[in-house]
Parts: C-alpha cells; structure tokens; sequence
C-alpha cells in the first residue's frame, strides 16, 4: 500500500465541498420566509373565506414559569421596593392588627407601618351619637429611613414580637441585621399612650445622624357646629426652650418653618386633641402645614416633620408620648408639660380668673352630680354676691344722680349758649359740693367687665358641657336651637337661639332700667351715647346665636339676679335722705379736689388764649 498522499484526491474533495456549499447557499430558502406556494395558499383560502367561516388561528400557548422562577421574580421586585426588608415584607401578614385598651381608649394598631390606625375614646360620642375616633385611617406616623434610595415605614410590615391588652412590640428586620423595634404602653386610667423607637445596626440608614419623622392627621368632624369647630382646630406647639405656645391657624392653605426646638406638636380641635411630644429629646427643624378641607365629615388637614436625632452609634432611641384625648384642664394639667395651654382661657387677668377661680368651683360643684345648668346658676350667684358691693355703689351712686338731675337742667339752662367749658366747670363744683362721683355708677361695672370677659371664654372651651342639655337645650356647649329656618340670615345665622333672645331681651331691659335710675344728665352730655347703648344687645343678639347655650344662658341668668339685686336695693335707699344729706354736704366747705383744679387751670389758659385773639 502506497502511504504517499495523494494530491489530486484533495483537490477533487475540496472542488466537490464547494459545489454543495454553492447549491445549498443559492437555492435554499431565507429563514422565517414562507415558500411561494403555500403563500399562495393561504392567501386564496382567506380571501375566498366569509367572515363567518374564516377560522381563527390558534395562538400559541407560553410557556408555565416554574414556581422557583415566579418566587424569584417576586422576591427580585420586592428588593427593588423594599430593600433590605424585601424578606421581612414575604414573611410578614400586613393586614394584621393588634388592640391595646384601657377604660379610656382602645387603640388598633396596624402592622403595616406598625403605626396607631384607630383611637376610639370611650366615654365620648360625636354629636349625632357615634363613636369618637380621634384617629379612623385618617393618620399617618412616618419615619424615613435612606439607603441608596429612601424608604418610609409606613410601606413596611412589622412583626409581632409580644402583644397584650396594654403593651405591644413590633419589630422590623433587615437582611443585614438592621432592627427597627416599636413599643407600644397604654397604662390604665390614661389618655396618653408610651411609644418607644429603638433600632439597632441602622446607621447606615440613617445618614447625617438623623431622620425625619412626619405625623399627618385629616381631623374628624365631631361636634354640632362644624363652623365654630373649624374655627378651633389648629396647630399649636410650644418651644422647648422657652415658656411659650404658639400657633397655626387660618382659613386656607397655611405653612411655617420652626427654627426652634419643640417640646410637642398638638392637632387641637374644639373639644378633643392629638398631642406629640419627644420626652428624651425636642423636635427640631419642624415643618408645619394647615389646610382646611370641603369634606363634611372632616374639618382640616395638618401635618408636621421633624428632625429626630440618632445616639452616638448612628441608632435610634425615641421615647414618645401620644395623647390623644379630651381637652379638659385637670386631665391635661395632670402630665405636666403645659398641655393644658391648649384650653383658650384667655390671658392675662381672664386666664387668671378662670384658672383660679372659675375652674375651681365649677368643679367643687361638678363632684356633687348637679345639673350643668344649674351649676351655671349657682356659679351666677356666686359671682353676684361677691360683686354685690360694688352693685350697691354704682346703685347708691345714680341714685345720688338722679336726685341731681333737676340742678343739673338748671345748669344746662343757664350754661345753655355759653362756654362749654364754663358749663362743666359749673357741673363739676356741683359734684364736689353735693360729694357725688359722676364716675360712681360706672367704675363698678368697669370692673365686672373681667369676669364676664373670662366667661366669655370659659364656657364655650369648657369639655364639661358638652352634650349636657338643661331645659330645652340638648347640649350647652353649642346653641340651643329652637326654631330651624329655611334661609339664612345674613349676621344672625339659619337658626333661633332661645337663650340668646333671652339675653339680649333682659340686657335691653336692663340698659333701660339704668337710664331711668341715672337720669338723662348724662345722656345731655352725650347724647349718641343714648342709642349706641341700646345698639349693643342687637349686635350681640347676631354674634352669640351661634355660641354655648351655656354662655347666654349665664349672662341671661346674671341679668335677672341683677334685676332682683336692683329692686332688693331700691326698697331701703330713700331718695328724700339722698337728697337732703346732699344739701348738707353742699353748705360745708370743700377742700378744691385735683380734678377741679385742672378744670380750672383748662378754664383759665382757654380764657388766656381768648384774650390774645381778641387783641
């Protein structure tokens, strides 16, 4: 066998290789391209085809992802949302919810978010008998956490680690060994729940040392008249720094920037308040947003973030309190952080006056069971009694007014086209002589004036009241409406309070009965005083016809204990003596008093100054 290699026989393979690659690269058919006879076909099928007989073509069925691919998937997506908790939010039911109550409260607390989505206070109801739910999904707790991107646990699921009538942990975990841990207490007999945020290994989620936690509320309506409660609903807080409250309220879209450190942040509304303070810390760099709303069932939108800062290992420890509660003074003055500032006392003397007089003997008289009106009955007469001095001065001091009144018209007469100055100079050597005070019947009213003042405040913010009824009213801490019209008045409203007639009747009564004890001296003097008086109880009439029944209830039982004070009065003072102790005073010489020698001083520069012109 010759083991020679043959060249010719190579060459004639390799000229065979290239006429089959030839053939088959030029005569073969283009991938994806149907072949020209069955184009035709198919063609001729569907054209000679109605639409009745055409035949769908069967679509081809995908291809069933195995299960691992789908858990894959999901998990891949979860991780893109969620993190380092994409795990905790597959192994964690986010529709799970969790109670904590006491004989106040009871408390739904969600694990989504791990957040309080329902404050239902027990011992109230909203004015049309319903439950009272401070917090019904209407809330929002929220602190951000940023690791390469930012995430809210608000969207995150926390698991239950311990759960019992008055104490709740939830945790948060992360892939990483990150730890977000909430502690929820309610202890018995409070409005106030503890809320504990720890977390551990979360440094690198909270960059810079701090986080930002936002509170949002949509408050509730709860109360009869939406109006005086969309009045005050507002967000109040106080400084840590300073002993001062200050507030955000308006009738639109309001925003502010609090510079300074916050001890707490109040949603307060009329009656009721969500109260959030940081008791081993203060809220700093705080945003704060008021909106009112249109929707019936709520009165405004607030909201507030607030920088948090973290411990020295980058950690969080946060300890809340939550009050969610009743805005009654003692509860509030109970935690001692000045929440009780939310109550609208009034300042100065009429915050005074309620805080230490008014508050103390509504509540001696609260802890005997007695009716709320009658309460404001006796709490009337209290007051009258103890202003009953100063009544029986400004009494003494009109009569002695009226027993001058015909010496004063002879004044009036003869002084009628001269000097005006001459005239009250005259008038006031009149006074002096006869020992009368013209101020004597005022100055005792002027001060009433900050006790009425103070009640003006008290009853319409007084808790106390609410869905109280007495006599015809249901509810004396709103108006007591007896009649409803099918219109509304401008200034005076869609409705007629019986209490406010009432009120303005007697105060009109009353506004008469002085004219005629004072005499008409001083209406000569200045004569539009004479309607403008009389004008006063027609503009209140408009202005509390939306207010406390309670409110004009008081004043309309004032008024009437007032009217007795008067005839009680009028029975032993006997005008004849009045007068002829006055004429004794007038024959024995009086010392010039300050008041009369600045008269004169005036009388003299003026008559100076006259004599100078006339030169």
């Amino acid at each position: 066998m010759n083991s020679k290699f043959d060249l010719n026989t190579l060459i004639g393979f390799l000229l065979i290789g290239g006429i089959l690659l030839y053939f088959g690269y030029f005569t073969g058919e283009e991938p994806g391209q149907v072949p020209a006879t069955e184009q035709t076909a198919a063609d001729s099928t569907v054209a000679a085809a109605s639409p009745e007989e055409a035949v769908q073509e069967e679509q081809p069925q995908a291809a069933e992802v195995p299960d691992s691919l789908k858990n894959l998937n999901d998990s891949l997506a979860n991780h893109t949302k969620y993190g380092p908790f994409a795990v905790a939010m597959l192994e964690t039911n986010a529709d799970t919810a969790f109670t904590l109550e006491n004989e106040l409260v009871e408390l739904s607390v969600s694990a989504l978010g791990g957040q309080i989505q329902e404050a239902r206070l027990k011992e109230y109801q909203t004015y049309d008998s319903l439950p009272l739910y401070l917090i019904n999904d209407n809330a929002n707790f929220n602190l951000a956490l940023v690791g390469g991107k930012r995430y809210y646990t608000a969207d995150l699921a926390f698991k239950p680690i311990k759960s019992s009538t008055n104490e709740l942990v939830l945790e948060l975990k992360g892939e990483n060994g990150e730890q977000l841990r909430y502690t929820y207490r309610l202890e018995p007999g409070s409005y106030q729940v503890q809320w504990n945020v720890t977390s551990q290994n979360m440094a690198q989620l909270l960059p810079g040392g701090k986080t930002e936690l936002t509170w949002e509320l949509k408050a509730n309506r709860h109360e009869k008249n939406r109006e005086n409660e969309l009045t005050m609903t507002e967000i109040e807080y106080r400084y840590a720094n300073e002993d001062d409250v200050d507030e955000l309220n308006g009738t639109g879209t309001e925003e502010e920037q609090v510079e300074e450190d916050l001890s707490w942040i109040a949603y307060k509304q009329q009656f009721f308040s969500s109260i959030l303070h940081l008791q081993n810390g203060t809220l700093e760099n705080t945003k704060l947003l008021h909106q009112v709303t249109d929707e019936e069932e709520h009165t405004k939108y607030m909201a507030a973030a607030a920088s948090l800062n973290t411990t020295s290992s980058g950690n969080l420890d946060a300890d809340f309190g939550l009050y969610l509660g009743p805005n009654k003074y003692d509860v509030l003055a109970a935690y001692e952080q000045e929440f009780e500032q939310l109550i609208p006392l009034g300042w100065g003397i009429f915050g005074w006056i309620n805080r230490g007089i008014v508050i103390n003997i509504f509540n001696w008289l609260e802890q005997y069971g007695i009716n709320y009106g009658i309460i404001i009955l006796i709490i009337a007469l209290i007051f009258k009694l103890i202003l009953f001095p100063l009544t029986y001065t400004s009494y003494r001091s009109m009569a002695k007014m009226r027993v001058l009144k015909p010496e004063m018209d002879e004044l009036n007469e003869k002084f009628k086209d001269k000097d005006p100055m001459k005239k009250q100079q005259a008038t006031m050597e009149l006074y002096q002589k006869a020992g009368v005070n013209p101020l004597g019947g005022c100055l005792p009213m002027l001060l009433q004036m900050p006790i009425l003042i103070a009640l003006f405040r008290f009853f319409p913010a007084s808790i106390e009241l609410r869905q109280q009824s007495f006599l015809w009213a249901d509810d004396l801490s709103t108006y007591d409406s007896i009649l409803n019209l099918p219109f509304e008045i401008p200034f005076y409203g869609d409705h007629v309070s019986l209490f406010t007639l009432l009120m303005t009747v007697s105060t009109l009564i009353y506004t008469y009965m002085n004219q005629q004890l004072t005499g008409s001296a001083q209406n000569q003097q200045l004569p539009p005083m004479k309607y403008i008086i009389y004008f006063m109880p027609i503009i209140f009439l408009g202005v509390f016809n939306s207010y406390a029944a309670g409110l004009s209830y008081y004043y309309f039982v004032a008024n009437m204990i007032t009217f007795g004070q008067q005839f009680a009065i009028r029975s032993f003072i006997d005008d004849e003596k009045i007068h002829a102790k006055i004429q004794e005073k007038k024959k024995k010489p009086k010392k010039e008093n300050r008041l009369m020698r600045r008269m004169k001083d005036m009388q003299e520069q003026q008559n100076r100054q006259m004599r100078r012109k006339n030169k």
